[in-house]
């Protein structure tokens, strides 16, 4: 029987940082121009929202989106993306 839930280390989350530090210097090369993004705080609050050409255009924000509910769809279903 699976546990109803897992109880979530009190260190800091290495690949979130190294992620978002990536995020930043692609932001800073002027590559990254929007961002649409949903994060997990500690205590399972979360917090959604965009900015840049994501918050502008929000129809192309809500595909991006779509397509992260894809892959974690996937994820839920046994599948590796």
């Amino acid at each position: 029987m699976k546990e109803p839930f897992i109880l979530v280390q009190d260190t800091i989350s290495n690949d979130t940082v190294a992620c978002l530090e990536a995020l930043l210097r692609e932001a800073k090369k002027g590559q990254l121009i929007g961002i649409a993004y949903a994060g997990m705080l500690k205590k399972r609050g979360y917090i959604v929202n965009t900015a840049g050409e994501c918050h502008r255009n929000a129809t192309f924000a809500r595909g991006m989106v779509a397509a992260l509910d894809d892959q974690l769809s996937g994820r839920v279903r046994g599948g590796s993306t």
